[in-house]
């Protein structure tokens, strides 16, 4: 095969196959009726030994070193080729997850890592079936949008505030249901009142929208089950005294 031919089969320049000829490291065995420099199939094996190593990372001269080896056959160096190519593709794999991740918290329109969004809302936080679902009910209204743009500008530690807020409010609504307070008391007005001060940071929401939510902390047994964890009984409370605080603002 003629430099031309050898070059189209492989996929690489002409001047490539000159500079590997010029170094030594691929260099055609053979010459036409015409006198031209011509390459065996053994050359355009060695050829594709080299492509493989230099899509692998070695450097030229490592490969002639690698190729010339007389203690390493051909059939080695395919079996090795083979093990560093199973080593890359198993490396780009876990990159594409990592990025598939990091696709679905800014879809999400959370700036962090999958280690962080683990470390902030731990290994069992269902964000991507939340955000998925959320988005698919949602998504073509402005709370969707607002959301999505108010929440694409917060930080690591944004994130962390929020959670920690979030948790110290549900920790007072159980402390309030544990010690008696009715669900339409003072009490848990003042609770129900900061409920709708965190979703408010995300997007505007009234009342209505709040007690819409609260109905959903009862009927959706995924939300029944967060709250009712912290407290038994505490999903229903949450509901109640939302719903009493929304009536009292008429």
């Amino acid at each position: 095969m003629t430099v031309g031919e050898v070059a189209r089969l492989v996929g690489v320049s002409v001047r490539t196959l000159h500079h590997y000829d010029e170094i030594g490291l691929v260099a055609p065995s053979g010459r036409t009726p015409s006198g031209y420099r011509s390459y065996s199939a053994a050359d355009v094996e060695r050829l594709h030994q080299v492509l493989t190593y230099r899509e692998l990372g070695f450097p030229l001269e490592e490969i002639a070193t690698l190729l010339d080896d007389p203690s390493v056959d051909a059939l080695a160096h395919l079996r090795r080729q083979r093990e560093l190519l199973e080593q890359r593709i198993d490396r780009l794999h876990r990159m594409a997850a990592a990025v598939e991740k990091m696709m679905e918290a800014k879809q999400m329109g959370i700036q962090l890592t999958p280690a962080e969004q683990r470390e902030i809302f731990g290994d069992n936080w269902p964000g991507e079936e939340y955000a998925a679902e959320a988005e698919q009910r949602w998504g073509d209204t402005d709370a969707w949008k607002q959301s999505q743009a108010r929440s694409a500008k917060w930080t690591k530690d944004d994130w962390q505030q929020i959670k920690a807020e979030t948790d110290a409010l549900e920790a007072d609504f159980a402390a309030a249901l544990a010690e008696g307070a009715a669900a339409d008391s003072d009490r848990a007005a003042a609770l129900a009142d900061r409920h709708l001060e965190s979703i408010r940071r995300h997007y505007d929401c009234g009342y209505d929208m709040q007690v819409n939510l609260a109905q959903m902390y009862v009927a959706d047994e995924r939300f029944r089950r967060h709250y009712d964890d912290v407290a038994a009984g505490l999903a229903q409370y949450l509901h109640d005294a939302i719903v009493a605080n929304a009536a009292r603002h008429g």
